[in-house]
């Protein structure tokens, strides 16, 4: 058994301390409306406010078969090089346009891009492929509204979505300049690497992670699926320019290591970061833990990179 006393410091162990008191681990047993109405409490208590001189605005984008809500970010001194498309994390359950607010706000104000943050329908209400139908008219949109490039960006099941994206789109005349992935899940093998070496970890277990497939999948065996599981695709060519940032204590941190591996196989480019004792969800840890401020700014500097053209790793 992963003795986390020795990997986890005592900054990170108080912001895990602090959202079990919002989010008890215990929380995945409860209903989906219940889990929601626990999620969106603690990611209140988490809010950081705006940094000065970054404004939102709440509007949707219609679409033939739905209407997407966004927000977009704006930056006083903006940098219109790029725009970031930000996907959240939430198991594919949880999370809206709140649950990530200042995080895109910060990304905003260090990057200068305007960021735009999509609410995509959950599971259980829209089963898979919906999550991804909806990323896919956001990206779409997006590359008909900014006259600049697209960096997709997302944490957890937001970073399987943007990978999602890029690989369906590659072949598309505009497609994604760089694809930020924050801990994703990507369909990795459970067999192995963190999947077992962390199966228990703080805020993420495998348990987690079969509920979560299962609430997005109706319980339907849908492997292979790429738009699910983008490790599954057989070509790995021909995808934007992709870091891909993990924590070592998370069972999805092998997942990181293996997309890496194959981008690269296939001629392209791709750097992967696993933070040393961090754990899933350490971004709302942000302005209380050291490492986790240190894995922000990787985030912000990569972002801002992507979105130049540059290839720095």
């Amino acid at each position: 058994m992963t003795d986390y006393r020795t990997l986890i410091d005592a900054e990170t162990w108080a912001f895990i301390e602090k959202t079990n008191s919002y989010y008890p681990p215990d929380t995945i047993d409860y209903t989906v409306p219940q889990q929601r109405t626990i999620y969106d409490r603690m990611c209140r208590e988490f809010f950081a406010g705006y940094p000065q001189g970054v404004t939102a605005e709440t509007t949707a984008i219609a679409t033939p078969a739905n209407s997407i809500p966004i927000r977009i970010y704006r930056n006083a001194a903006p940098d219109n090089a790029a725009m970031v498309l930000y996907i959240h994390g939430g198991g594919f359950i949880l999370g809206g346009l709140d649950s990530h607010d200042d995080v895109c706000a910060e990304l905003c104000a260090r990057t200068g891009y305007e960021v735009v943050s999509v609410d995509y329908r959950l599971a259980p209400e829209h089963l898979h492929p919906t999550a991804f139908d909806d990323a896919m008219d956001a990206f779409e949109w997006a590359t008909r509204t900014y006259d600049c490039p697209v960096v997709l960006c997302g944490d957890s099941a937001g970073g399987n979505l943007c990978a999602a994206v890029a690989h369906a789109t590659r072949g598309h005349a505009k497609k994604p300049t760089g694809q930020m992935l924050i801990y994703p899940g990507l369909g990795g093998d459970h067999s192995r690497g963190s999947y077992v070496t962390h199966a228990e970890a703080p805020m993420l277990t495998v348990r987690d992670l079969d509920f979560y497939k299962h609430i997005r999948t109706g319980g339907v065996d849908r492997t292979g699926d790429i738009t699910l599981y983008p490790l599954a695709d057989g070509d790995f060519a021909n995808l934007p320019p992709t870091v891909l940032i993990t924590a070592e204590c998370d069972p999805l941190s092998s997942d990181g290591e293996a997309y890496r591996d194959r981008v690269v196989a296939a001629g392209g480019y791709a750097a992967w970061f696993e933070e040393p004792g961090l754990v899933h969800g350490y971004l709302r840890g942000r302005h209380m833990v050291g490492r986790a401020r240190t894995s922000f700014a990787r985030i912000v500097e990569a972002v801002s990179a992507l979105g130049r053209g540059d290839w720095i790793w």
